[in-house]
């Protein structure tokens, strides 16, 4: 097998021309140093040095030169690279639910740093049903989705609730649009969170109230219609409003956003995963509870 050794014993001899002074720099004796030159020659299926006056490269010798100085040097890089990485902390991937308030992702995001992890985090937003499979791919180590939700072979944490506000148009211009019935709820496609929806719908429906809905692609679209007079909005985004449209809490029937943490326990490095899923699971308790 070609190691690192070889190399450095080969650009060594090169430079230095002499065995001894060879083996000095790179940290061995001589009779080292020549078994391993005489292994690279042979991995390599040719002669790299003459050696009957002083020691001076052969034509292939030359030729292969400049490729070891490369993976020497790729070689150093990579190490470097590694401990940059070290350094800087393990890479934490987050899921994020496009559900989650601002607010609240950012106090999610930065539990790990105040808890004394030294993490180099790499947020994304994604729908539930995106998440759960990235995170069952690895290609997430955590995520916070919408419950309930199907899982596939993953752990959670807790379920955290969020208070939400409905946001519906200002009396005045409801009745100026002359509608008169109920306007319809703004929701995210049903595909997105399936368990999830159904009981939001459900829940609503719980009061025997006919349920309409229009899909919407995230919450700035929903505002929009509740500014325009054409639907209402549920939105656990405290800081969510526009001129025109009323604020209340979402009581009558609660309608809480639920939240938790999941992470694939089957990884090697679950545990450490589990602990870091605990600090986000606090973080969003503490939220839930302001």
């Amino acid at each position: 097998m070609l190691t690192e050794r070889h190399l450095e014993i080969f650009v060594a001899l090169a430079d230095e021309e002499h065995f001894g002074a060879a083996a000095q720099r790179v940290g061995i004796t001589q009779p080292p140093l020549s078994q391993g030159l005489r292994r690279l020659e042979t991995l390599l299926g040719v002669r790299l040095f003459e050696r009957s006056r002083g020691v001076t490269l052969t034509d292939e010798g030359a030729l292969l030169l400049p490729h070891a100085r490369r993976a020497l040097a790729a070689l150093t890089e990579m190490k470097e690279a590694g401990a940059r990485e070290r350094a800087e902390g393990r890479r934490l991937r987050l899921g994020l639910a496009p559900e989650v308030p601002a607010r609240v992702a950012a106090a999610v995001a930065a539990a790990p740093g105040r808890a004394g992890e030294r993490t180099r985090l790499a947020v994304s937003t994604a729908p539930t049903a995106t998440l759960l499979s990235e995170t069952a791919a690895g290609r997430l180590d955590l995520a916070v989705i919408r419950h309930p939700a199907v899982l596939p072979g993953l752990a959670s944490g807790g379920v955290v609730l969020l208070p939400t506000w409905r946001l519906s148009p200002a009396t005045e211009r409801t009745e100026a649009a002359g509608g008169g019935g109920r306007l319809p709820v703004a929701v995210r496609p049903r595909e997105e969170a399936p368990a999830a929806y159904d009981l939001f719908i459900d829940t609503l429906a719980s009061r025997g109230r006919r349920v309409e809905t229009v899909v919407v692609p995230d919450e700035r679209a929903g505002l929009a219609l509740v500014a325009a007079g054409q639907a209402t909005l549920v939105t656990a985004d405290a800081g969510l409003s526009a001129e025109g449209v009323e604020r209340t809490p979402a009581t009558d029937p609660p309608l809480p956003l639920r939240l938790r943490v999941v992470w694939d326990a089957r990884r090697p490095d679950s545990e450490g995963t589990a602990l870091t899923a605990r600090l986000l699971v606090d973080a969003l308790a503490s939220q839930a509870a302001r």
